[in-house]
């Protein structure tokens, strides 16, 4: 037997990923945890029958051969999976777009894409498989709540083209802007009207930071809704809301960033949840609300991509050559260090140039290898001074296109920062 599941608390995205992958997956049966949130509870209440879905308790978990889960890749997020968990003989497929998990598998197809959904959908338009116009309904449900309608900063064109593939299967907007309003009732509006009334702003690594600390009795839906108004009411970068369950003694963090230098997905990981670089969410038990707020200007101040510096994870010593360096020479340095290109100074020892193995393009004829550097190398030099962020160092990868920047002190060069130095930081493959 195959089956696909997802996360508790069950939302569009999760419903959309599990009929999704139950197209690529035909003999699949797939399961939908009974912990689901209220506009989902609505859409079901009508449209169930359309969709042959299966509880946890429908199955016998000892036939099950293969397990497929979609929008999440952690256990503790599964409903009635417990039986599954330290099977050795179980292949396990996961489709996911959150970066945190501990379901280990060879089989993860991870991306950060807006929603889940939308790596699905590419999937089925690759295999040209059939959707009906109810299904590319509810794909587009899922795709629009969690990329806020395609206006969230995690949003990709990978989302806007998956919407675009949707809306030309005949997805329907009325049924959508009617299941996809969002929950705000009384509970929301007191609850935001407090959080205003307490509402701080402070700066932090040159950034507005609110961080607003509440006790909430019971379960209040939209947390994370009231969290965005509450952010852009208050016209902060990034905002936080500690939300202390006095009923279970738990504190529900939420975190919304309108910036990419403050990624609420990194910060929540560290609090032992996740998320994505502008929305992200952790549960954290008996912890005072206090230290909470502490931990995440700690945070903030100290572990963002904004505030740590090149000197940090820049590569130096710096192998440099001179100006007057032969071409053929180059060429011996770049293959015994292994590297594609190396900055060119001058007699002062001032950085004059780069070469880079696509400078070599140049290079038609024999005789050139007998000539100094300074006849092909790039003059246009990008250079970055230490104390600026890695976050800029990328940015400017990008923009011109580059894979190395040196680093600059005192109008010398101090060191280097490559694509792998960035993108070994990004991807938090630093050593500890």
């Amino acid at each position: 037997m195959i089956i696909i599941t997802t996360h508790k608390g069950s939302d569009f995205d999760a419903l959309a990923s599990l009929v999704a992958a139950g197209l690529l997956y035909p003999d699949a049966k797939p399961v939908l945890p009974t912990s689901i949130n209220a506009n989902l509870k609505a859409f079901l209440s009508i449209h169930k029958d359309l969709f042959d879905l299966y509880s946890p308790k429908d199955i016998t978990f000892e036939h099950v051969k293969t397990l497929v889960v979609v929008d999440t890749h952690s256990w503790n997020r599964l409903e009635g999976m417990e039986p599954l968990k330290d099977r050795q003989d179980l292949e396990i497929i996961v489709w996911d777009h959150h970066s945190e998990g501990d379901i280990e598998t060879n089989q993860k197809n991870i991306r950060e894409t807006g929603a889940t959904v939308t790596m699905l959908v590419q999937e089925i338009e690759k295999q040209r498989k059939l959707i009906t116009p109810i299904q590319a309904t509810l794909f587009l449900m899922g795709l629009y709540e969690d990329t806020g309608n395609l206006t969230f900063p995690s949003t990709l064109p990978e989302d806007a083209y998956a919407a675009g593939f949707l809306l030309d299967r005949k997805a329907d907007l009325h049924i959508l802007s009617t299941f996809l309003r969002q929950a705000y009732g009384k509970k929301q509006k007191d609850l935001l009207f407090h959080m205003i009334q307490k509402a701080e702003r402070r700066e932090v690594s040159g950034f507005v930071i609110s961080i607003v600390k509440m006790e909430i009795e019971g379960r209040i839906q939209n947390l994370a809704m009231v969290l965005q108004m509450y952010r852009e009411i208050v016209n902060v970068d990034a905002a936080f809301g500690i939300f202390k369950d006095v009923e279970r003694n738990k504190c529900m963090i939420i975190g919304r960033s309108n910036i990419d230098e403050i990624n609420i997905g990194l910060l929540m990981r560290s609090l032992g949840g996740g998320g994505h670089p502008g929305a992200g969410s952790a549960l954290l038990k008996a912890v005072n609300p206090d230290t909470i707020e502490e931990m995440l200007f700690e945070l903030i101040s100290g572990n963002q991509h904004s505030s740590v510096m090149l000197s940090d994870i820049m590569s130096y010593p710096v192998v440099t050559v001179s100006e007057d360096t032969k071409i053929e020479e180059v060429t011996m340095i770049l293959r015994d260090l292994g590297c594609t290109g190396v900055p060119v100074i001058d007699k002062e020892e001032r950085i004059v140039g780069v070469i880079s193995r696509r400078d070599f393009k140049k290079v038609r004829k024999s005789k050139h290898m007998k000539a100094p550097v300074k006849a092909f190398m790039s003059r246009k030099v990008i250079a970055i001074q230490h104390d600026k962020s890695a976050m800029e160092a990328a940015k400017l990868m990008i923009r011109h296109d580059i894979g190395r920047i040196p680093v600059m002190k005192d109008d010398k060069i101090i060191g280097i920062i490559t694509r792998s130095d960035a993108m070994m930081y990004f991807y938090d493959l630093l050593p500890d």
